[in-house]
């Protein structure tokens, strides 16, 4: 982990962008000049004012808090909406530091829309990081704009590796990363939430059935990880021969996930390529 980053600004801190600032307050890594956030609201504005060396302004009481926000920082974090985002490029571009780093958190908005606004030469890098980001457990993809140096991207990374895992792609597989580790997260939670429902249905009660849910894929994960194991030889040495779970996978491989979750991320790609042209 690096010893400290540079001053950031997080611009529309909601639910990814906030993700990212919290497990960046969480690592407890110094920003050197802090950290600004804004958010249209000052409801908003308040949920972030109680973390450690967060400036949060609420645009509703300052208008001019984007550009403030952008002109101090040395990374620029672009957290709004996709279709905001040349409106707020716009705003920001004249008062942009030369050294500035501007960081996409949008879907779907690609590293020429950040060219067209703010000229070929600004430092740009798309990421895509999920929301463990709070927990400090994310996978956050980055892709490097034209102009962004080999300094940006170490400065970038090490931002994001304070709440997780980096992996650096080429643009293009921003958009299919983002179906697997982006959207993954909703995919566990929807198998945890079923597998509840079927403990349910045998019998146990709520908490009892959400406990052996949860904590059955929480300790499957832990144990993968500090295994160092590949999932399927673990799969393996709990599936014995002719045994209950066994007879329980061949049911499930009986019903293709295989071709449920390629289907699955087919989807969610095809629909990030719609957000991308603005559908």
């Amino acid at each position: 982990m690096v010893d400290s980053l540079p001053s950031l600004a997080f611009l529309g801190a909601g639910s990814m962008g906030g993700a990212i600032l919290q497990g960046v307050v969480a690592s407890g890594v110094p920003v050197d000049g802090g950290i600004v956030a804004t958010n249209r609201t000052r409801e908003k504005a308040d949920a972030l004012a109680g973390l450690s060396g967060v400036r949060s302004i609420s645009l509703a009481e300052n208008p001019a808090g984007n550009r403030e926000a952008a002109a101090a920082a040395r990374i620029v974090l672009i957290g709004v909406k996709p279709v905001m985002v040349p409106d707020l490029l716009r705003e920001i571009a004249p008062v942009l530091r030369e050294d500035a780093i501007v960081v996409s958190l949008a879907a779907g908005v690609t590293l020429d829309t950040f060219a067209d606004v703010l000229g070929a030469g600004a430092h740009s890098i798309r990421s895509m990081p999920n929301t463990p980001a709070t927990v400090s457990r994310a996978v956050t993809g980055i892709a490097a704009g034209a102009s962004a140096t080999a300094e940006d991207m170490a400065l970038v990374r090490a931002l994001f590796e304070t709440v997780g895992a980096v992996i650096e792609v080429p643009e293009s597989q921003i958009d299919p990363l983002s179906t697997v580790s982006g959207s993954g997260p909703a995919y566990v939670f929807l198998l945890i939430e079923e597998l509840t429902k079927a403990a349910s249905g045998m019998g146990f009660s709520e908490a009892d059935a959400r406990l052996m849910a949860e904590q059955t894929f929480i300790g499957a994960a832990a144990l993968l990880e500090a295994s160092g194991e590949d999932p399927a030889e673990l799969r393996r040495r709990v599936t014995s021969p002719k045994g209950t779970t066994e007879r329980a996978v061949a049911v499930m491989q009986d019903a293709h996930l295989d071709d449920m979750f390629a289907r699955a991320t087919a989807a969610a790609l095809a629909r990030a390529k719609e957000l991308a042209a603005g559908a």
